[in-house]
């Protein structure tokens, strides 16, 4: 991470002082900072994508069963936007429903289409939910248009607890003050980070802050694969998986909704962004 990220911290590192954490907890939960990209419909940063638009796919990709969200150019990100092995070129394609169906099923996919490679057009209305008319209002509501980007600073953004007695998000070794440190967060990250609808990279975040969306990720993930619904192999271990991207899709009927893609740090590696797995949180 850039000095100049490392620096837009001090507002943190200040208020938590003064909160009366000890200046050896706050120099820890620091030291789990990551860059990344947040991307909005206005602002002075690179194009680096858009909202919808039209949907572009190889011949051989067989049209995802989720609505298309964003076409993102990886060409197009500024330089260590994230720490993510991303692919230096190419597209990648998100899709999803931001809707919780009860279930531990993926909301959605992720396409990544290498430069170069032959596309053509499809319909983005032909996804397997738009038949279904509450679906297709919603799809008609996404958003649209041309999203900049602005390289962030990230924090973590969830407390750790248990449910029902099984770990659902591990507690953060060396970090007993750990609720504390996300209420500062919270309280100056709108000071320190530029925000947007979309992010790639960083720490996943959302309404209900006291579990990790990312080991939730895990955790459907693996019920899925044990049940047959999804391919193999899933690590139980957190760290090996990574948030490749957070949308709040801010669409009427579906406010406080926010989706996240995970993916395994190997699959990202091999560039196997079939093995995304989406999940949604949504407080209708």
């Amino acid at each position: 991470m850039t000095s100049e990220l490392r620096g837009r911290l001090s507002p943190f590192r200040d208020k938590a002082v003064a909160r009366g954490i000890p200046g050896e907890d706050v120099e820890r939960w620091l030291g789990l900072a990551r860059p990344c990209a947040t991307l909005a419909q206005g602002g002075d940063g690179p194009v680096v994508g858009r909202f919808g638009g039209p949907l572009l796919l190889p011949p051989g990709v067989e049209q995802p069963f989720h609505p298309f969200v964003a076409a993102l150019d990886l060409a197009a990100l500024p330089a260590d936007a994230t720490d993510l092995p991303l692919p230096p070129d190419g597209q990648l394609l998100l899709f999803a429903v931001p809707e919780d169906e009860g279930d531990y099923g993926s909301a959605g996919s992720a396409v990544y289409v290498p430069a170069g490679a032959e596309v053509e057009e499809r319909d983005r209305y032909a996804c397997g939910l738009a038949e279904i008319e509450e679906y297709r209002r919603m799809v008609e509501a996404y958003p649209r248009g041309e999203l900049r980007a602005t390289v962030d600073v990230s924090l973590p953004y969830h407390r750790a607890v248990e449910l029902t007695g099984e770990p659902w998000s591990e507690p953060l070794p060396g970090h007993p003050r750990a609720g504390e440190l996300v209420e500062v967060w919270d309280e100056v990250r709108g000071d320190v980070a530029s925000g947007g609808p979309l992010q790639l990279g960083g720490y996943a975040s959302e309404e209900a802050v006291y579990t990790d969306p990312v080991a939730g990720a895990v955790l459907c993930a693996r019920e899925e694969a044990e049940a047959g619904r999804w391919d193999g192999p899933v690590s139980d271990d957190v760290s090996d998986w990574v948030l490749l991207a957070d949308w709040s899709p801010g669409i009427a009927g579906w406010e406080g909704a926010t989706v996240h893609w995970s993916i395994q740090r190997e699959d990202l590696v091999a560039r196997r962004f079939d093995r995304t797995f989406t999940t949604v949180y949504w407080n209708p």
